[in-house]
């Protein structure tokens, strides 16, 4: 088992004792979803708190450990959602080496995608 599948197992397993453990009630995939998304932008808001976005205050001294574990936070809750879309980790795998793949021609100017192209005005 690689790293990956490793963390969607660890998260299969706290998400059943999560809902277990709380006697959450039956939700749909569609409620789930809103829920994990939810959850992850309060966590992208904890991280920008982490890095004084406030440019308008007396930054703090930047914690690189709670940096850290806010990514972590946003990573079990997007592994969260994977399993939630029937996604496993070689899903995911495949998925992103596709896409950065796409991104790559992209940048290059080698997509057949619409307004990828040199020159182009959205490219």
């Amino acid at each position: 088992m690689d790293r990956l599948e490793h963390m969607f197992l660890l998260q299969a397993q706290l998400d059943e004792e999560i809902r277990a453990g709380h006697r959450l009630p039956e939700m749909s995939f569609s409620e789930w979803i809103q829920k994990e998304v939810l959850a992850i932008m309060v966590e992208l808001g904890e991280l920008l708190e982490e890095v004084n976005f406030k440019w308008w205050k007396v930054p703090r001294p930047l914690n690189s450990e709670a940096v850290k574990d806010e990514l972590v936070d946003i990573l079990h809750f997007f592994i969260s959602m994977c399993l939630k879309a029937g996604l496993s980790a070689e899903d995911l795998y495949q998925a992103y080496v596709a896409k950065n793949e796409e991104n790559f021609r992209r940048q290059r100017g080698l997509s057949s995608r619409e307004g990828y192209a040199p020159g182009s005005e959205d490219g």
